[in-house]
């Protein structure tokens, strides 16, 4: 397979960039998390309101994002911001926490998702224990999603279409089911209490996914304008999906209901189809968890690229396919490592736990970012400056902060074992500047 120095072309519309924000963003917290969220709720309106806010603190950040992608509209995203505003070295560390920690960890962790529903459809492979079963597909969809987009934009990108718009439907569909149903009575269960603040991080984890369309910038159409647009559309429209689904879950089994709910979108549609509401669900969540499996390995593969492109030490990733028309060689190490990812680790939890930390740091320091850059290059053209600046920035920025403190303090492990991975990023980009340096 021949491999030269392509370029990147700008082949995705406004509805290819505002499916793959919202293709990403559905994935499986909506059907995982509900429950929890209602706990921390307390009542009805709580729970809707925890998901507004969550809608609302999404969107504050995708302003900033929506700012700074329509201002440097570049492959590569974060990568990009971070080495304007604080330096090279900032803008490394961030590819290489993203190549070895965050894109595969987020990867594996969808992988899992729909590994565990495959399996309650189609049963095991292996005869092995059900972990060994989840590996094996999991770690098929990756390498199936990976080669597909490998072989070229415009097959990822229908895949990554067509896979938005049926989880969306299917979403859909539940929706108007659960108010088929007649609506549930009340009832005096008791709901062990959630706190609030652990709800809200439930909600925010259900919404992650809304930056992807910084990674992507050089393949977007029109860039000043239809990247700020679909960060806003893509987010916007995923809110009142969000709503919509809550509504009526509560609708059909009450906030008592929904908070005990073990598998709740399941349990309302039971409600109308008793007998094939469970499959039916199985295959829903399949479905989005192999939309947001195939968003991730596209819009990661740019991030390794960007960096690849810039770094002796890591060059033969900044390779672009001419024939393909993708970064080949990124897509590659990506999916290597998503695998290994996959066999060590063994869990969706797990895999979550791993990134967790990393992904709100950068969410921060990328946030605060459209403070700096606005003060280091004033008289750039910027097509969309954020709304109402800066209080969208200051108050993701404060809620990032929270985030961090919350990952660490539970499970102080794991955010210790990222640290380190982290760190051994700085002795490998000094030794890039000085591989540079002898050139």
């Amino acid at each position: 397979m021949k491999i030269s120095a392509g370029q990147p072309a700008r082949k995705l519309s406004l509805f290819d960039s505002t499916c793959l924000i919202a293709g990403i963003i559905i994935g499986v917290g909506i059907y995982q998390t509900v429950p929890d969220i209602a706990r921390g709720g307390h009542v009805w309106w709580g729970v809707l309101l925890l998901w507004a806010a969550g809608g609302l603190i999404t969107l504050c950040g995708a302003l900033g994002y929506a700012e700074l992608a329509s201002a440097y509209p570049q492959q590569g995203g974060d990568y990009v911001y971070l080495s304007r505003a604080y330096g090279n070295g900032a803008g490394f560390l961030f590819g290489w926490v993203q190549l070895v920690i965050v894109r595969p960890g987020d990867i594996a962790v969808m992988a899992f998702a729909f590994a565990i529903y495959a399996r309650a459809m189609l049963g095991g492979w292996t005869g092995l224990p059900e972990t060994w079963d989840d590996r094996l597909y999991a770690a098929t969809a990756v390498i199936v999603l990976t080669v597909v987009n490998m072989v070229g934009v415009t097959q990822s990108k229908w895949t990554q279409n067509l896979l938005t718009v049926a989880k969306a439907a299917g979403l859909l569909l539940i929706v108007a089911l659960a108010f088929l149903a007649p609506p549930a009575q009340p009832v005096t269960a008791a709901v062990d209490p959630l706190p609030v603040s652990l709800a809200l991080i439930l909600v925010l984890f259900t919404f992650g996914g809304w930056n992807e369309m910084a990674y992507v910038a050089a393949e977007v159409r029109s860039p000043s304008r239809n990247i700020a647009r679909a960060l806003i559309a893509g987010t916007l429209a995923v809110t009142v999906l969000y709503l919509l689904v809550n509504s009526a879950f509560l609708y059909a089994l009450g906030h008592a209901g929904v908070a005990n709910s073990e598998a709740v979108a399941a349990d309302a549609v039971a409600r109308v189809f008793p007998d094939y509401g469970g499959q039916y669900i199985s295959g829903l969540i399949c479905i989005s968890a192999l939309g947001a499996v195939n968003g991730l390995i596209f819009s990661g593969a740019r991030i390794s690229y960007a960096v690849g492109r810039d770094y002796r030490v890591i060059r033969s990733l900044g390779v672009w396919h001419q024939r393909y028309g993708t970064p080949v060689p990124a897509l590659l190490l990506q999916g290597a490592i998503a695998l290994v990812l996959i066999v060590v680790l063994g869990s969706f939890v797990d895999t979550l736990l791993y990134t967790a930390p990393a992904v709100y740091s950068f969410y921060l320091a990328t946030s605060i970012a459209v403070i700096v850059l606005r003060r280091k290059h004033p008289d750039l053209h910027r097509p969309y400056r954020v709304t109402a600046y800066p209080a969208p920035t200051l108050l993701f920025c404060t809620v990032c902060a929270f985030l961090i403190f919350s990952a660490a303090s539970y499970r102080p492990l794991i955010a210790g074992a990222a640290l380190c991975i982290f760190l051994l990023g700085i002795p490998l980009y000094r030794w890039s500047l000085r591989s540079q340096a002898t050139e």
